[in-house]
């Protein structure tokens, strides 16, 4: 509950500024690909200009997402690591029970009927 309340303020006033920088900026801009001659129509670009700002502000979070993902590598790692031997440590667990069980049942079974 406090998460949808906590999105409701953050995300809907990110929202509103979006729509309003939208409506504010649909002029047409051009993007020159090319610095040496920017008036080439080859390599230039023409939308409206929050089309520019979206397109940036995806770009933006793909990279950070990607930053983000390689940076924790080590951390996944590790834990696939101590998975591997948590289930290693397990399946020896289990058959020292299981071993600890037969033994018991032998000595049980050893003993003299009274």
């Amino acid at each position: 509950m406090v998460k949808k309340i906590a999105n409701l303020f953050i995300l809907l006033p990110l929202a509103i500024v979006l729509i309003v920088l939208s409506v504010a900026n649909r002029h047409i801009v051009s993007l020159a690909f090319n610095p040496f001659r920017p008036e080439d129509e080859a390599l230039s670009l023409h939308a409206p200009f929050f089309v520019f700002i979206f397109l940036a502000l995806m770009l933006g979070m793909v990279i950070g997402s990607f930053v983000t993902w390689f940076s924790q590598g080590r951390h996944r790692k590790r834990a696939r690591i101590e998975a591997r031997e948590a289930v290693k440590w397990q399946s020896e667990a289990d058959r020292h029970k299981a071993r600890a069980e037969e033994m018991a049942a032998q000595a049980v079974a050893q003993l003299p009927a009274k």
